[in-house]
């Protein structure tokens, strides 16, 4: 793993779709067992250039995403690298069963993307608003769960897992995110990556909630308070070993996410302190409640999930160390 952080973290000009389907082309020219499978949604995806490029690996399932995943496991079992997308829900929710059964019991090869998590859904509102997907799909044995931060991350991830096996749900943004990583990036899944040193509290974070969290520990920075930042992208296998390291070090954590915190990363790392090192956690992210319509900067106060929430919980762990 060699990640860097870009000197200035400002809004990406590629899209995450347009990066994905570029992606999914290069992989292609190179390997052809990748296929890429739809649920009506590759203008929404941005992969009608894969479409147009490799007509017979490209397969547009309908509204059917129960289906697609039976298809795609199917097409892994002859030998296939199939990458299925739906937004996150459906892919989720909806699909449970047969990722569960087409794809995990029966040890199928198969990539799912969900796009447009948690609050990104914005004015798809609560019916497409996933808040659930990570926790869902966490129940299922040996899967990888991974949420690519940016293009670059996303890129990575994408061409590593094809010299991989198993079942990977890949939660991404279909627009616009911020820029993290440096161009030469690279990352170990199922390793953290830390972005920011520190030695009085510690903040885990993911997806969105990345920015969020650099920017509270830069302004805790300034109170004098030094927060360590890593981003957890693996939400299974979780890295326990950077969790137990934090709390040791730190003694205390908080965790931010763009996701329920039953069952998502506030829950897993809850459960390596309850089993390794107590200390005080405090937790970021969507606490039992359904999506709504609204921009993402309205939904992330709308639901405390901003670098002032961050820093909040953050002073109120460490008021609680021992």
């Amino acid at each position: 793993m060699k990640a860097s952080l870009v000197k200035e973290r400002i809004i990406e000009d590629k899209f995450m779709r347009d990066a994905y389907c570029e992606t999914l082309i290069e992989i292609a020219g190179q390997d052809e067992r990748l296929v890429v499978l739809d649920a009506d949604l590759m203008g929404s995806m941005g992969t009608k250039l894969f479409l147009k490029a490799y007509p017979e690996r490209a397969f547009d399932l309908g509204i059917q995403e129960a289906n697609m995943i039976g298809t795609a496991a199917g097409l892994s079992l002859t030998g296939k690298i199939p990458f299925a997308h739906t937004f996150a829900p459906f892919a989720s929710r909806r699909a449970y069963d047969q990722v569960f059964l087409s794809c995990g019991y029966a040890k199928a090869n198969v990539r799912i993307m969900g796009s447009d998590p948690g609050i990104t859904a914005a004015y798809n509102g609560g019916t497409h608003m996933p808040f659930e997907d990570m926790g869902i799909m966490r129940n299922i044995p040996n899967i990888t769960i991974l949420e690519p931060v940016d293009t670059t991350m996303l890129k990575d991830i994408m061409k590593q897992t094809m010299d991989l096996y198993g079942v990977f749900y890949i939660r991404l943004l279909r627009k616009n995110a911020i820029k993290i990583y440096g161009a030469d990036s690279t990352f170990e899944i199922g390793k953290a990556v830390k972005l920011k040193e520190g030695e009085d509290i510690t903040i885990i974070c993911s997806g969105i909630m990345v920015d969020e969290s650099l920017k509270a520990a830069e302004k805790l920075e300034k109170e004098g308070i030094k927060a360590r930042v890593l981003n957890m992208f693996t939400l299974k296998p979780l890295d326990e070993d950077s969790v137990v390291k934090a709390a040791k070090e730190t003694g205390a954590i908080v965790t931010a996410e763009n996701h329920s915190v039953i069952n998502g990363l506030g829950s897993a790392v809850a459960e390596v302190l309850c089993e390794n090192e107590l200390v005080p956690l405090e937790r970021i992210g969507v606490f039992d409640r359904y999506g709504q319509v609204g921009d993402v900067e309205y939904l992330k106060k709308e639901y405390n999930m901003t670098y002032k929430n961050i820093m909040k919980k953050a002073k109120r762990a460490i008021s609680r160390k021992k």
